[in-house]
């Protein structure tokens, strides 16, 4: 799920940190420029592993910072395809369901991806699934009874294995304007999505199966 990525880059260096370490000055301001940062095609930036090189520190003319080329290595999450991890959901509608690992919320599970038979109750606005159920429309699913049902609720720990992730580069651009009347902008999409699977056993809410108990983000969970 984390990984270490070599990054190279000029950073600058604020008079008012020219009494600290040099090290330690460059930690602080590259985890304030990568920190919680999606990079392309590398994945989200957590925090500096090590500093690897720096170079001497020159001042340029006009602004009084000390610039320094810099090689470290970051931490990054950027789970690998068919890695399993441990979600929570954190919400449900008919394209599929959204979970989040707290420091991430943008993994997806697509109906597609779901077990199946399953269907989207749009009262209680969660998916369930019916274990070896010959039903197959939505429409049938919907009639079973609610005690049948295995729900994936909001809240509910699961277990997922990643199936894809996509980097997305959407620039905001200037509004499109049509006969003088001001269009409405696309939704901006984020920048960095994982694309994750329940469909097969083992998966899905970790109270469906047996097991170990696991604690995970301060919650305590069954781990198979």
């Amino acid at each position: 799920m984390f990984c270490l990525s070599v990054i190279k880059d000029t950073m600058a260096m604020h008079p008012s940190n020219f009494g600290a370490p040099v090290e330690d000055a460059l930690i602080a301001e590259i985890n304030k420029k990568y920190a919680n940062r999606v990079l392309h095609d590398v994945g989200l930036c957590i925090c500096v592993f090590d500093l690897s090189q720096a170079g001497e520190g020159k001042v340029r003319y006009g602004d009084g910072f000390l610039w320094y080329k810099v090689v470290f290595r970051m931490v990054v999450f950027r789970p690998f395809v068919s890695e399993v991890i441990i979600a929570k959901v954190k919400s449900s509608d008919e394209d599929g369901i959204r979970l989040s690992v707290n420091f991430f919320d943008d993994l997806y599970i697509p109906a597609a991806y779901l077990p199946q038979p399953t269907a989207f109750d749009p009262n209680e606005r969660a998916h369930f699934w019916i274990p070896d159920s010959e039903l197959t429309t939505t429409s049938e699913l919907l009639d079973t009874l609610v005690s049948d049902r295995m729900y994936i609720d909001q809240g509910e720990v699961v277990r997922v294995r990643v199936e894809s992730d996509e980097f997305c580069d959407d620039e905001p651009g200037p509004p499109k304007v049509t006969e003088g009347v001001q269009m409405k902008r696309e939704p901006k999409r984020p920048p960095y999505v994982v694309c994750c699977s329940i469909a097969e056993q083992g998966l899905g809410p970790v109270a469906w199966w047996n097991g170990a108990s696991q604690v995970v983000d301060g919650d305590e969970m069954d781990e198979g």
